[in-house]
């Protein structure tokens, strides 16, 4: 059973109607019993990268998010959810995050328009399994004014005046920094092939 995280974040009812369309059954949950039970998670994120994390701080769930990723329970961070998996954010420098993988999260330039808001092509690096069945180069939604820079983990990157992960893939760990709940066609493709995952 897939499960969504509800610690309080906007979009939440968007997502939820993406899996409504597309069949999939879903949970909610806001505790770490609900994420110990849990087949998948998705963590929908969006806001402020500090709220978030004092957010799953005082439910008390980083342990338990972080025990079933490392269990190999199927993850996929939204827009925050992927920025939660690095160690910190500018926007936040005070408050740790999840930590799963190194990395800190950078803010776009000074002079560049924030957010970077609305549709934008992503670049697929190699075949994600996230990305399965959406042609060359899709355009998603985005609406972020801070990054996860490349690395190693980069399953398919964007450009707003630096190149940055657009998605990720690392085993079980999936994130994106566009809104998959608000891309159309492309965005219940995108949801779909999570679902599907074995």
């Amino acid at each position: 059973m897939i499960t969504i995280f509800d610690y309080g974040a906007g979009n939440l009812r968007s997502v939820q109607n993406t899996l409504d369309e597309i069949g999939a059954e879903y949970v909610l949950t806001n505790n770490a019993e609900g994420l110990r039970a849990a087949g998948k998670i998705i963590l929908p994120g969006v806001g402020h990268y500090g709220q978030m994390l004092r957010a799953l701080d005082a439910l008390e769930v980083r342990g338990a998010l972080l025990e079933r990723i490392r269990a190999g329970v199927p993850f996929l961070g939204i827009c925050l959810g992927l920025q939660a998996l690095f160690e910190s954010s500018s926007e936040a420098p005070e408050m740790q995050g999840l930590g799963l993988f190194p990395g800190h999260v950078e803010r776009f330039a000074e002079d560049a328009r924030v957010p970077h808001m609305g549709w934008n092509r992503i670049e697929p690096a190699g075949e994600p399994r996230l990305l399965r069945n959406l042609g060359d180069r899709p355009y998603l939604y985005f609406a972020h004014s801070y990054y996860v820079p490349r690395n190693t983990r980069t399953a398919a990157s964007c450009e707003y005046g630096v190149p940055f992960t657009a998605a990720l893939e690392a085993d079980n760990v999936f994130g994106v920094q566009f809104h998959p709940e608000k891309s159309g066609a492309a965005g219940l493709r995108i949801m779909r092939n999570f679902v599907e995952l074995q």
